[in-house]
């Protein structure tokens, strides 16, 4: 009900002032042209009435706490956005309060506060803040006030996003979850994985003595969303990044972003000193080793005092791991929680496992749950397990992960993509906003059918006996490059955005956030606002339909998970091969994970497996997920499961039409390189949804036997032509 009231509310206030700014420039000129860098903090002069109201709020500014880096930041924010947005200068800063100030300070330092405002800001924690129009020493003044210095800079940032938006701003607010990360998975050769928009921004060969003025870029636009943490290096780590010579490049990169409170992590290889050559073993349980990291632990803290921690992926995908040893999973990440533990830094221990024999016959759905589960309450307090969304891989659509619910005395943190692996890279537009909603609001029914607690509760700590976790946080694999917008495509900019505001409020609302990203990033204008929010909620939906609908997952180009390719069964471990997923036969098509197959199912909650061990009461959106059904299976439209799939097919690439229809619309009221680039990407993403719902339809019909529905076109091209399409050198290839 609350994220109800809080779109529906958002979207009125941003009908009611984009109204008055589409009346208000109806006869401006086309908007010049813009390259995407300054993303959603742009700060573009205002409507006229609008920058009147702005400028009444903001004649100056005044700091009334100690000046510090984070404070300067602030204050250098407020003057930056204040002059862009106002069409003016930007206003002064001084120490005396008068009519019209922005006034920054803490409860210990604003003169005469009131004891209301004093008690609603004392329960905010060290980075929540109050923005509030109120009275000070006599004056009207509009406040920003905080516990702490990182506080005001994110109410700084809160009061210009409402400002550019053209929302009310939040009165107070504090984050959900303490750790707000992104996950690079760049490379020390500044390749990065699964990246698609260009090379690493962290030029490792410059550093430590040259550091990239895109780095105060990069933190003022975290900042802005609260994320307070980054992992600077891939989880396919390499031994190098722990050497002396990269903890002091990692250093010159952590001073940057420290004034925007965002603590530097690494993500560290298991076997580290063993391939260093300076011990000869990695097992977690020996002396040598413990001492080892311990003795790491201390270099780095005297290089970065607030060195955050360590990311590490272990036993999975040929990287080593404690169970190289025998040892478990808790094992290794004690070990080096007990090295951290004096500098209260954290280990984050990725849960994304699965079995490393080549040619095991597994569900790999189920392989997290079987070596975690029994593990819970034995990790170390500063430990946090990172679970992926779903128990497959970053899939267009996934259930959410049975570990959510089922380890309550662990800490379980969310792992989200926000570079879209399986999604269409940075050509296909996919606000993945609506996908990270749809998994914290999923119903783990732990507690019965309808009951909770949600998958957003858990990783806020609803589950936890006796009260508040150790640790919360969430995670996203960061889809940030060189590239002039940062992010390839400019829609992509909308997923990054969409992460930082739900690690900052795990139950915020897709829709809303849309609008606050669409508003900033293309202004206050209806005519573009709302055509490009529709887009964005739309548009996870059409990929998910010309790629995998009904369920079906995993079956994209095997390596570099462009195109589709279903029919792949020739690589050596079945769960490699996309026709191990969809199961796709003469008999039907799905994956059977009841008690008639794998089994997975019983890993979620008694009410939601019994709702699901069903196909009749299983969401048509799962279906084939949990199902193998036949052909012929009657689907609630009155369409057998065949006809239903090739449906989607057709929808989804109807709806990838749509989507390039509708920018088109917007020529000439979106300035006219940006409209260009994402008009480009368009186009590529309507032949990338006729490819995926061709070469899909004419492979699944090869198989089945079946004839096509009437009035249905049949692919252009036989099987072979589609199976021959190959592409060796898509960009961030793993």
């Amino acid at each position: 009900m609350h994220k109800l009231l809080t779109t529906v509310l958002a979207a009125l206030l941003l009908a009611a002032s984009l109204g008055t700014a589409s009346a208000a420039t109806h006869t401006v000129k086309a908007p010049a042209d813009e390259d995407g860098y300054k993303l959603w903090l742009r700060y573009q002069p205002l409507a006229p009435a609008a920058q009147v109201k702005l400028k009444a709020q903001s004649r100056s500014i005044v700091l009334t706490t100690a000046g510090t880096p984070t404070t300067r930041a602030a204050v250098a924010e407020l003057q930056r956005g204040v002059a862009g947005m106002g069409g003016g200068p930007a206003p002064e800063q001084t120490t005396a309060i008068a009519d019209g100030a922005l006034v920054l300070g803490t409860t210990a330092t604003l003169p005469a506060l009131d004891a209301a405002l004093k008690a609603e800001l004392s329960g905010l924690g060290s980075e929540g803040y109050l923005l509030r129009a109120t009275r000070l020493q006599g004056r009207t003044v509009t406040l920003i006030a905080a516990n702490t210095d990182i506080g005001l800079l994110y109410g700084a940032f809160a009061w210009l996003r409402a400002t550019a938006a053209g929302t009310a701003p939040e009165a107070a607010s504090s984050p959900k979850l303490q750790l707000r990360l992104l996950n690079h998975w760049d490379n020390l050769d500044r390749h990065v994985e699964r990246g698609y928009a260009g090379a690493s921004i962290w030029d490792w060969w410059a550093l430590p003595e040259i550091t990239d003025s895109r780095y105060t870029d990069y933190a003022r636009a975290n900042a802005s969303l609260g994320i307070n943490g980054t992992v600077l290096n891939n989880v396919n780590s390499k031994p190098e990044v722990l050497t002396p010579a990269y903890i002091a490049k990692a250093a010159a990169v952590a001073d940057v972003l420290r004034p925007y409170g965002i603590k530097v992590f690494l993500s560290a290889r298991f076997s580290t000193p063993l391939e260093l050559k300076e011990t000869d073993t990695a097992d977690p349980l020996s002396p040598a080793v413990q001492a080892w990291w311990k003795k790491k632990a201390d270099e780095i803290y005297r290089t970065i005092p607030d060195f955050g921690g360590f990311l590490v992926k272990a036993n999975s995908e040929g990287q080593p791991g404690p169970q190289d040893y025998h040892r478990s999973h808790a094992d290794g990440a004690n070990m080096l929680a007990a090295a951290l533990a004096p500098h209260h830094g954290i280990v984050m221990w990725r849960a994304f496992v699965y079995a490393p024999e080549a040619g095991k016959e597994t569900d790999r759905a189920r392989q997290a749950y079987e070596e975690f589960k029994p593990l819970d309450g034995k990790f170390a307090a500063n430990v946090m397990v990172q679970v992926k969304n779903g128990a497959i891989d970053f899939q267009p659509r996934e259930p959410f992960h049975p570990l959510f619910g089922a380890m309550p005395n662990t800490p379980l943190m969310m792992e989200f993509q926000i570079t879209k692996e399986y999604l269409g890279f940075s050509t296909d537009i996919a606000y993945l906003g609506t996908m990270f909603e749809e998994v914290l609001e999923s119903d783990t029914m732990q507690q019965g059918a309808g009951k909770g607690p949600t998958v957003a509760q858990i990783i806020e700590g609803a589950d936890t006996p006796g009260g508040q976790p150790a640790a919360t946080g969430m995670a996203g694999v960061a889809n940030i490059g060189v590239d002039r917008n940062w992010t390839g495509h400019h829609f992509d900019q909308a997923n990054w955005y969409a992460f930082g505001r739900l690690a900052w409020n795990p139950q915020a609302s897709a829709r809303a956030i849309a609008i606050e990203w669409a508003a900033q990033t293309f202004g206050n204008d209806a005519r573009v606002t709302i055509p490009v929010v529709d887009m964005l909620m739309l548009s996870r939906e059409a990929v998910v339909d010309y790629m995998t609908p009904l369920g079906l997952h995993h079956m994209m180009g095997t390596a570099h998970h462009h195109g589709p390719a279903p029919w792949v069964n020739d690589l050596e471990r079945p769960d490699w091969n996309p026709v191990y997923y969809h199961r796709a036969a003469r008999d039907g098509i799905g994956f059977d994970r009841t008690a008639s197959g794998t089994n997975a199912l019983e890993q979620y909650a008694p009410a939601l497996a019994r709702l699901y061990a069903d196909p009749r009461t299983t969401p048509e959106k799962y279906l084939l997920w949990f199902h193998h059904l036949p052909w012929t299976y009657a689907m609630p439209s009155g369409r057998t499961l065949w006809a239903e799939i090739i449906h989607h097919y057709d929808r989804g690439m109807a709806a990838a039409r749509n989507l390039q229809t509708r920018w088109d619309a917007l020529r000439g009221v979106v300035d006219a390189r940006r409209h260009a680039e994402v008009a480009q990407r368009l186009r590529r993403q309507v032949q990338n949804a006729e490819l995926w719902r061709n070469a899909c339809i004419a492979y699944f019909q090869s198989v089945s036997g079946l004839p096509l529905p009437d009035g249905v076109a049949p692919p252009p091209q036989p099987l072979e032509y589609y199976k021959g399409i190959h592409f060796p050198y898509a960009p961030g290839r793993g």
